[in-house]
């Protein structure tokens, strides 16, 4: 066991409260939609609420301040299960201009990008964003028989990923694919670097940003996820009382960021209280197929690669030579925790569109071939 996965568990456990707080005077309820987060490690924090409550729908939350389309999908998939997809989209200014495709970490929502959504595109207004929503995390998986597959798989994971950037292409009509720059926070982050090694993009994908993960501090902190899951809240009286505790147990430092993403993570019960909406314990027997061998995937897929991180420590051996070998660009934020797009938003877009413009191939201006230069009767 590292120190950094015995350190880190010991602050993350010490650091919650044993009991949600007291409500704030102020209760604003700004924006909800319908899945959830907490920050670790491998953004595995989720609790499950008791069968007996009866949830209800919180109310939408207010994307179009981040994103230009909220759009809705149907597919039979070749398992002859149904899938009901859901993300967030503002397009590229056109095919040639780049789209940044966005998944969120386990437990997350695609408001999780959503500041660094609206960051972005003030840094590189041409751009575009897709932010979607994984598998019981805003979208869903039946089987036949309507019941909830709880195929969690990487593999499963991607291939949704890739489903949901080719259901765009045809909702929209594109010819072709954009550019694409694939960004992922923690098990997002697993799951780019499985869609880049496959190849299902082809020339169309440009890089990938990998935030916040490596392969071994987060195998070894998986195995202290259950103790921080039963320390959390198991509920909230407010949306106001949720956020805060989120600040001041340190999982978002972001209080901005915060009242746009944590609304998004809770349901309402009967009894008026919040409660978390996405059950992580039924993704345990997955956790660790997430993230073996993601080491070498990430230095071995085509594409430029991006890794920031919130701290240089949480590099792994064959991370460390990659990064001394110049195989991919780092970059890190010590201002932030697990969610650095949330904690930093403005600052990782920054670093993410900069990625974009050195390794942008539309901006290359090759030389002239000698066989144009004799055919234009030009001296070699």
């Amino acid at each position: 066991m590292s120190d950094l996965a015995r350190s880190f568990a010991a602050q993350k456990l010490a650091d919650l409260p044993k009991e949600p707080p007291q409500p704030l005077p102020a209760t604003p309820e700004d924006r909800e939609d319908e899945y959830s987060s907490e920050s670790s490690l491998s953004s595995t924090g989720t609790v499950l609420p008791s069968p007996s409550q009866h949830l209800v729908a919180a109310p939408p939350v207010q994307w179009p301040q981040y994103f230009a389309q909220e759009l809705f999908f149907q597919q039979r998939l070749p398992s002859g299960d149904e899938a009901k997809y859901h993300v967030y989209l503002t397009q590229p200014a056109n095919l040639k201009s780049p789209l940044f495709v966005c998944h969120h970490g386990a437990g997350a929502s695609g408001m999780s990008f959503a500041p660094f959504a609206l960051s972005l595109r003030a840094a590189l207004p041409s751009a575009g964003v897709l932010s979607i929503e994984a598998r019981q995390h805003g979208s869903s998986i039946l089987n036949p028989d309507g019941d909830t597959v709880d195929d969690f798989s990487l593999a499963v994971l991607r291939d949704d990923l890739a489903n949901m950037i080719t259901l765009v292409r045809e909702r929209l009509g594109w010819s072709s694919l954009p550019p694409i720059v694939l960004a992922g926070h923690s098990l997002g982050g697993a799951v780019a670097v499985e869609l880049a090694q496959k190849g299902t993009l082809g020339t169309s994908l440009l890089g990938y940003v990998v935030i916040d993960v490596v392969e071994g501090s987060a195998i070894e902190a998986l195995k202290y996820m259950q103790g921080i899951l039963s320390s959390r809240p198991s509920s909230f009286l407010t949306l106001e009382s949720a956020i805060d505790w989120h600040l001041r147990s340190r999982n978002l430092r972001n209080r901005e960021s915060a009242a746009v993403s944590v609304p998004s993570l809770l349901r309402r019960t009967v009894d008026g209280k919040w409660t978390w909406a996405t059950d992580l314990a039924i993704t345990q027997p997955f956790w660790e197929g997430w993230f073996q061998g993601m080491s070498q995937k990430f230095l071995g897929a085509k594409g430029a690669k991006l890794l920031i991180l919130a701290g240089t420590d949480r590099l792994d051996k064959d991370l460390m030579i990659g990064q001394m070998q110049g195989k991919f660009q780092l970059q890190v934020v010590p201002e932030a925790g697990h969610f650095v797009q949330e904690d930093a938003p403005e600052k990782t877009a920054e670093m993410v569109v900069e990625f974009f413009k050195r390794n942008d191939r539309s901006a290359l201006v090759l030389p002239p071939k000698v066989s144009d230069l004799i055919a234009q009767g030009k001296k070699v």
